[in-house]
């Protein structure tokens, strides 16, 4: 079955730096766009970034541009959000995203905290 685990959140400073990574499982990676979600306490689930199947067209929330990138590596079955410039507005859970045969899947989440 589908599976998605995120990895790689934590507490840093504003300004920082995090690499988050989705490893994925139990589809053909490589055919589907993925994406990366954020929800912050009390607020909706928002998407964060998107990537396409190939690699090469990317979409990004104007709250985030400029400062993320999501990247991915089909050999490994990994897609990855490198956030720079964290603000304390980016606290929240980030998920891992693939909608397939129409289909939502989601991972666990992982929390990213950005306080001083």
């Amino acid at each position: 079955q589908v599976q998605l685990v995120e990895s790689g959140g934590g507490l840093v400073q504003p300004g920082g730096s995090l690499r988050l990574s989705c490893a994925a499982s139990g589809f053909t990676f490589s055919r589907y766009a993925m994406s990366w979600y954020r929800q912050a306490p009390g607020k909706e689930r928002e998407l964060v970034a998107s990537i396409l199947s190939a690699g090469g067209s990317t979409m990004y929330a104007d709250s985030i541009k400029g400062r993320f990138t999501i990247s991915r590596d089909n050999a490994k079955n990994v897609v990855y959000l490198q956030m720079s410039s964290l603000k304390p507005e980016d606290t929240a859970v980030y998920y891992c995203h693939v909608r397939r045969i129409r289909r939502d899947y989601w991972g666990q989440g992982t929390q990213v905290t950005v306080s001083s």
